[in-house]
């Protein structure tokens, strides 16, 4: 087990639900013409990873759950 860095406070890391991690992800142009288009995500900054103190979010293979 890798001990978490008290400096970053690992704990609270996690994976950006609305990239998945990438940093980034398409969208259409438009209806009438479908071209994908790439855009930065503004939710983690296109980093792929945010800083939640309320990590109650967990991914797996089956999707997101939040703990209850």
């Amino acid at each position: 087990m890798v001990k978490p860095d008290p400096k970053t406070n690992q704990n609270n890391i996690k994976i950006c639900p609305r990239c998945k991690g990438n940093g980034y992800f398409t969208v259409k142009e438009s209806v009438e013409l479908p071209v994908d288009k790439v855009v930065q995500c503004p939710m983690c900054n296109s980093e792929g990873e945010i800083d939640d103190p309320n990590n109650d979010i967990i991914i797996d293979s089956s999707g997101m759950h939040r703990l209850q």
